[in-house]
C-alpha cells in the first residue's frame, strides 16, 4: 500500500464516505449478481437497505441480498432486470415489486450500474428507493381518474338514452293500450293467445325502457328509512327455489344493529337481484354449481352501510373491470342478457349518493360491494289519501285528453268513454287552452312534452286562470329526464304516470283525482 493511500486526507475521505454510505436515506448496495438464479455476493449494504427489506439492524452485510430470487414477487421481473444490466450496463429508476424478509410486498425504484465479473456474474452498485407510498397514491389517483371518466361517460350516455326512451315510450304506450282494449273483447282462442303475446312482449319492452331510464337516473323513486338486512332477506327468499335447483349454497353474514338508510327499497332490491343473478350465472357457467356470500356491515369511517355479493366463479378479468358497468356490455351469449343489469345497479347506487365497486382475482371469484350513505333523518311521512271512489261514482265526469300521439289518444279516449266519462280531445296545448276557455272540465289528462304549447306551459296558464282545475291535471310522459320536468312535477303536486302505462292505472289516477 502506498504512503499516499495511508495519508491523513485519504483516511479522512474514506471515513467521510463511510459515514455518508451509512447515513444516506436510500438503500445502497455493492456486490455481485448471478443472472442464472443463484444468490450473489454482497460486499456492502447500508442500514437503510436493511430497513427497506426488513432485515434486523444487526444483520451482517454479507447476509443482506436484495436481488436474490426470493426477494422478487415475480421471477420474470428479476430476469428482465438483470438482462437490462447485462446488455446496457445500467438501469435508471427501474420499478420493481419486491418482497421483504417477512413476505410483505414493497415497491422499489433501482438505479444501478454493472459490469461483467467473470463468465456469468455481474458486479453492480445500486441505489434502491422505497416508493411504496408513492405507488399507492399513484394507483389511488388512477382509480379516481377512472371513476371520473366513468361518471362523465355515464352522464353523456344518460342524456342520449333518456331521449331514445321518450321516443320508444310513445309507441309502446299505444301498443299496450290497444292490446288492452282488444283483450277486453270476445275473441277466439288463437286471437286471444296472440293478444296475450303482444301484451307480454310490450310489457317486456317497457321494462327494458324503464331500466334505461333508471340508468339515466331519471325515474321517480319513493324513499324511506329502510333496513338493508330485511331487503337482503326478502330478495334471497325470491331466489331460494332457483338456488335449490341450481345447487347454489348461500352464506350470509348480516351485521346486527345495522343503521337504517334513506333509500328506495324496490330499487335497492333491484340492485341486489342484478348482482345475485349475475353471480349465479357466472358460477353455473364455470362450475355448474357455486357458493354465494352475502355480507352487510357498517363502515363507520365513511358513515356508510356496505353490502357485498361475492361468488366463487371465474372472476372478472382486469381488462373488463372498466367496461362491466357500461350499457349493453355483456359476456353472455346473444339473447342471454341485455347488458343493462350492472349499468342499472351502478346508476341506482349513484342516485342514492353511494357507489359500487368490483374486487376480483381471475379464477378466484368476484365480489361486488355497494355502499350507501347512512342518514340520520328520513323523509316526512306522506298523509294517507282517502280511498278512491268507484268508477260508478264518477260516471258522467267531464275529462279533457291532451295528447299529440293520435293513435294513443284514440285508445285512451275509448277506454275513458267505456268507463262512463265524457271525453274531449285536444292534439296539443294550444288547442287545449281553447277548450278550457269554452267549457268546464272535472279533470285533464295531459302529455308533458308536446309541440307548440307543452304541458308545463298549459298548466301555468290554467293555474293562473282556474287554480282549482290545475290541481286536477294528470300528466302522462314518456320522459322525465330533464331537471326542469322533474322539478315541475314535484312543485306542481300533480299526479303523473310514466309511459307506457296500463289503462287500469290511468283510470285509478282519474278516480283519485276526482275524489
Amino acid at each position: 500500500m502506498s504512503a499516499r493511500a495511508n495519508s491523513p486526507p485519504a483516511r479522512q475521505r474514506a471515513t467521510a464516505f463511510a459515514h455518508l454510505f451509512d447515513a444516506v436515506r436510500e438503500g445502497a448496495f455493492i456486490g455481485t449478481l448471478d443472472p442464472e438464479g443463484a444468490a450473489g455476493t454482497t460486499l456492502a449494504a447500508n442500514p437503510y437497505l436493511k430497513s427497506i427489506f426488513g432485515y434486523p439492524p444487526d444483520t451482517a452485510e454479507d447476509r443482506v441480498d436484495p436481488f436474490s430470487p426470493d426477494r422478487f414477487a415475480d421471477p420474470a421481473a428479476r430476469t428482465a432486470f438483470l438482462d437490462r444490466l447485462r446488455t446496457e450496463g445500467a438501469a435508471t429508476d427501474y420499478l420493481l415489486r419486491m418482497r421483504r424478509v417477512d413476505g410483505t410486498a414493497v415497491w422499489v425504484e433501482v438505479t444501478a450500474r454493472s459490469e461483467a465479473h467473470g463468465p456469468s456474474l455481474l458486479r453492480a452498485e445500486a441505489l434502491i428507493r422505497d416508493v411504496s407510498e408513492r405507488k399507492r397514491l399513484d394507483d389511488q389517483s388512477r382509480d379516481l381518474y377512472q371513476q371520473l371518466l366513468q361518471a362523465e361517460k355515464m352522464a353523456a350516455l344518460g342524456q342520449t338514452i333518456s331521449g331514445v326512451a321518450h321516443e320508444l315510450n310513445n309507441p309502446l304506450a299505444t301498443i299496450l293500450s290497444w292490446a288492452e282494449r282488444l283483450s277486453e273483447k270476445a275473441l277466439d282462442d288463437a286471437t286471444r293467445r296472440g293478444i296475450d303475446v303482444i301484451l307480454g312482449e310490450a310489457d317486456r319492452a317497457a321494462r327494458i325502457v324503464r331500466n334505461l331510464l333508471t340508468f339515466a337516473r331519471k325515474r321517480q323513486s319513493t324513499r324511506a328509512m329502510i333496513d338493508l338486512n330485511e331487503v337482503v332477506s326478502e330478495t334471497l327468499s325470491l331466489r331460494a327455489y332457483e338456488h335449490k335447483l341450481s345447487n347454489i349454497s348461500i352464506v350470509t353474514g348480516l351485521a346486527s344493529g345495522l343503521p337504517h338508510v334513506f333509500a328506495d327499497a324496490h330499487q335497492i332490491q333491484q340492485v341486489l337481484l342484478n348482482l345475485v343473478i349475475n353471480a349465479e350465472q357466472a358460477m353455473l357457467s364455470a362450475n355448474g354449481r357455486g357458493s354465494l356470500v352475502i355480507r352487510t356491515w357498517h363502515n363507520v369511517e365513511d358513515e356508510a352501510v356496505a353490502l357485498e355479493v361475492g361468488d366463487d366463479g371465474p372472476g372478472v378479468p382486469v381488462e373488463m373491470r372498466t367496461k362491466i358497468f357500461d350499457p349493453f356490455f355483456t359476456t353472455k351469449e346473444v339473447g342471454k342478457g341485455t347488458g343493462l343489469g350492472l349499468t342499472v345497479a351502478y346508476a341506482i347506487a349513484q342516485e342514492h349518493g353511494g357507489h359500487i365497486r368490483v374486487e376480483s382475482q381471475p379464477g378466484r371469484g368476484a365480489s361486488f360491494v355497494v355502499e350507501l350513505p347512512v342518514s340520520g333523518t328520513g323523509a316526512p311521512a306522506k298523509p294517507l289519501r282517502p280511498p278512491a271512489p268507484s268508477m260508478e261514482a264518477v260516471r258522467g265526469a267531464s275529462v279533457l285528453l291532451v295528447e299529440d300521439e293520435r293513435a294513443l289518444a284514440a285508445a285512451v279516449s275509448d277506454a275513458l268513454r267505456d268507463a262512463g266519462l265524457l271525453v274531449d280531445y285536444a292534439g296539443d296545448g294550444e288547442e287545449a287552452l281553447s277548450y278550457v276557455r269554452q267549457k268546464t272540465y272535472d279533470a285533464i289528462i295531459c302529455d308533458l312534452k308536446m309541440p307548440r304549447v307543452d304541458g308545463m306551459t298549459l298548466y301555468r296558464a290554467i293555474a293562473a286562470a282556474t287554480p282549482a282545475l290545475a290541481r286536477r291535471i294528470i300528466f302522462v310522459t314518456g320522459d322525465v329526464a330533464g331537471t326542469d320536468a322533474e322539478r315541475f312535477l314535484e312543485d306542481s303536486g300533480c299526479r303523473w304516470l310514466a309511459k307506457p302505462f296500463r289503462l287500469g292505472d290511468l283510470l285509478r289516477a282519474v278516480r283519485e283525482t276526482l275524489a
